[in-house]
């Protein structure tokens, strides 16, 4: 009995062991590749466009990105929004752009939700381009808002691989909070699958976002 669990120990290390390498060798291969978009050009873009009806807003900011980086935004015909649950807190998102170093994504609610925005190894800004978005950062007892044209940063560049995240989330209560995302797309999208695939269980939405 004692060597049965002892083999399972075994092989939970062994796991973990993989896992870690695993993640620094993603870590690694994204330190090497380049990036389409820019940070500092999209929430540019998004700030510029705050304020506005968001509809109006997103249309326009799509507009200058297929600009900017022809052939690397969705055409009108592939743009989709679907419902994503990630965290405990539900939306919607349209995906622009995605290839296995980066992700840039417009999301929001019509209907004002909350929830865990989850750990990363990666680096993940959002711009409010309208309503309001709260963040209740760990270890803090007190959360921030962030109005139109602000920016807020689930996880930094600046911050140890650790402690990127976590955060209690909160989009609009009234039901209004429409921010666009640029992220990584290996480290962000298991939780943005895993409520989906486990709770919610949209198997249509499901096959959408992934394929």
């Amino acid at each position: 009995m004692q060597w049965a669990v002892g083999r399972r120990w075994a092989w939970a290390a062994l796991l973990l062991a993989a896992a870690a390498i695993l993640a620094q060798m993603v870590w690694l291969w994204l330190g090497t590749q380049s990036f389409v978009f820019q940070h500092e050009e999209i929430a540019q873009l998004a700030r510029q466009y705050a304020g506005l009806d968001h509809e109006l807003a997103f249309s326009r900011l799509i507009v200058e990105l297929r600009r900017l980086h022809p052939g690397h935004v969705l055409p009108d015909e592939e743009l989709q929004w679907v419902f994503v649950n990630a965290g405990g807190w539900m939306g919607a998102m349209c995906l622009l752009h995605a290839s296995l170093s980066e992700y840039v994504l417009l999301f929001g609610t019509a209907l004002g939700s909350g929830g865990h925005s989850g750990r990363y190894w990666a680096e993940i800004s959002d711009t409010i381009i309208s309503g309001t978005f709260h963040q209740w950062r760990e270890g803090t007892t007190k959360s921030e808002v962030f109005y139109p044209g602000m920016e807020g940063r689930l996880a930094s560049a600046q911050d140890p691989p650790l402690r990127r995240g976590p955060a209690e989330v909160g989009l609009d209560p009234r039901g209004h909070s429409w921010p666009r995302e640029k992220a990584v797309l290996v480290h962000t999208h298991p939780l943005q699958l895993s409520d989906t695939a486990c709770i919610f269980c949209p198997f249509v939405s499901l096959l959408i976002k992934t394929c």
